[in-house]
């Protein structure tokens, strides 16, 4: 499993609201379909109202996300403090 970071937008009221969130996935198709799935039940949307514009993989202790940081909680408790 890794890290990813997804980011896009969606429609809320009048305009587009900005999102990015970090998900714990196999591969890059699977973090976008955790997104889609959770985002869409959050506020009522179907996956072709919501914009993916990037998808990329990132360092677990990079992260503030919970369910990251659970994950890898060993990996980033073992890994050196970074700056």
């Amino acid at each position: 499993m890794k890290a990813y970071r997804v980011t896009g937008t969606l429609p809320l009221g009048d305009g587009a609201q900005k999102f990015t969130q970090d998900v714990v996935a196999a591969s890059t198709t699977e973090a976008e379909h955790k997104v889609l799935s959770t985002l869409g039940s959050r506020h009522k949307l179907n996956r072709r109202q919501i914009f993916i514009k990037s998808n990329t993989e990132i360092k677990p202790i990079k992260s503030k996300d919970p369910k990251v940081i659970n994950e890898f909680r060993e990996e980033i408790a073992a890994s050196p403090e970074e700056e």
